[in-house]
């Protein structure tokens, strides 16, 4: 039940020691549950005393799946490698992530848990939400607008791009939350001014898909906006969400969270950063003791707002060079599936940056032949592979680094 008061319920607000009990109480049965209808888990679990895993400690003795582990599953055994557990529940929804890796969605309520997230960060029953998430081929937009509906919103389905439709529509429909990436509600504005149109309705906004650079909150408040971060996968759905108090990113309730260092499976102490490893409950998808990729580090204490869970600092880079562009990830097999497309190129180099607060892609190409005609194949085979652009530069022959970067995340969130 919710409770009538800044809380989505009475979850966030429990003692942490009864949280631990109730969540590594339940977790001996999602075993079980992953061992009976799943593939991966009679593979994973089924010589391991499941009556044991009942803390932290024995936790750590099973194994650590990795997104690459996902990828390779998928193709040995299509279309989801065996980790799906579905039994009571209709499926909804089927996308594909960059990979390609495909998730489903099943018909269980807020699927995502991110209505918790939209609570905090203001989003009320009634309210009418402007959406500009991608529905199409990957989650984001579906994953936003279940939470919101969850919540009792009315959402307006904007997506991606069509900039100047997008700035018509909340000037005419005068909706007062944003949901998306902070970069692209700051276009929003500065070209709702350009063209004299009103967006003043939006009040608050709960963003991802890329960093919030203090500088970049701070204008966006200055138009009236208070945006708030969310953290959330396709896999897991919420991992963890600022409140009003925005000290930290709060985990969400639900789900074990664990601080590996990385390439282990070998939990690092609270404060030290490390690989951000999550085991969640849904019986669907029972993933267990899954490595994001991403680096944060345990916080101490709790939030000044209320909420008792434990927090993390947030995102604080890859623990691969897997990384996040315009809120899609781009895998050093992309590159690499890139360079084999182009046979004049040799070794390619993609470097991330920013340019007012928009991520900006670069493939450095090592090649012999060098033309604007190869360039900008090379630039249609990127957007094909990673449906993002790039520009493209050309590099002599032994210039790159040998240093086995294939991506360089040049971006700083200061």
């Amino acid at each position: 039940m919710r409770m009538n008061t800044d809380y989505y319920d009475s979850l966030e607000t429990r003692e942490q020691r009864e949280r631990e009990q109730e969540l590594f109480s339940r977790l001996p049965a999602q075993l079980q549950h992953a061992i009976d209808h799943s593939e991966y888990g009679r593979m994973a679990f089924a010589d391991i005393s499941l009556e044991l895993i009942t803390s932290r400690e024995a936790l750590t003795q099973l194994p650590v799946l990795r997104k690459s582990d996902v990828l390779e599953l998928q193709k040995s055994n299509p279309p989801f490698g065996g980790l799906d557990a579905i039994t009571d529940q209709p499926m909804t929804h089927i996308f594909s992530s960059p990979g390609p890796i495909y998730e489903f969605v099943t018909d269980r309520g807020d699927y995502y848990q991110l209505a918790r997230a939209l609570y905090a960060a203001g989003f009320r029953k009634g309210m009418r939400v402007h959406n500009t998430f991608a529905y199409h081929f990957t989650p984001a937009g579906v994953m936003l607008d279940i939470g919101a509906k969850h919540l009792g919103c009315t959402v307006f389905p904007a997506g991606v791009g069509q900039t100047e439709m997008q700035i018509q529509t909340i000037h005419h429909l005068k909706p007062s939350g944003y949901i998306g990436t902070p970069s692209f509600l700051k276009i929003i504005i500065d070209q709702a001014k350009d063209k004299g149109l009103d967006v003043s309705s939006l009040k608050v906004g709960l963003v991802s898909g890329e960093a919030l650079p203090p500088s970049l909150r701070s204008e966006l408040e200055e138009e009236g906006i208070k945006v708030f971060q969310c953290y959330a996968t396709a896999d897991l759905g919420l991992i963890a969400y600022e409140s009003t108090a925005r000290d930290g990113m709060i985990i969400n309730e639900g789900i074990i969270v664990e601080i590996v260092r990385p390439g282990t499976g070998d939990p690092v102490e609270d404060g030290e950063v490390g690989e951000v490893v999550v085991t969640t409950l849904n019986p669907d998808y029972p993933l267990v003791r899954f490595g994001t990729g991403d680096l944060s580090a345990i916080m101490d204490g709790t939030s000044p707002c209320g909420r008792t869970n434990k927090r993390i600092r947030g995102w604080m880079g890859r623990a691969d060079q897997t990384t996040k562009v315009r809120g899609m990830f781009v895998h050093p097999s992309q590159v690499a599936e890139v360079v084999k497309q182009i046979e004049e190129v040799t070794k390619a180099r993609l470097v991330i940056s920013s340019s007012d607060h928009q991520d900006v892609m670069v493939l450095h190409c090592e090649s012999i032949k060098q033309s604007v005609d190869l360039g900008k194949k090379i630039e249609e085979v990127v957007r094909d592979v990673c449906k993002l652009r790039a520009d493209v530069i050309f590099e002599e022959i032994g210039t790159l680094p040998n240093d086995g970067v294939v991506i360089e995340d040049t971006r700083s969130y200061d």
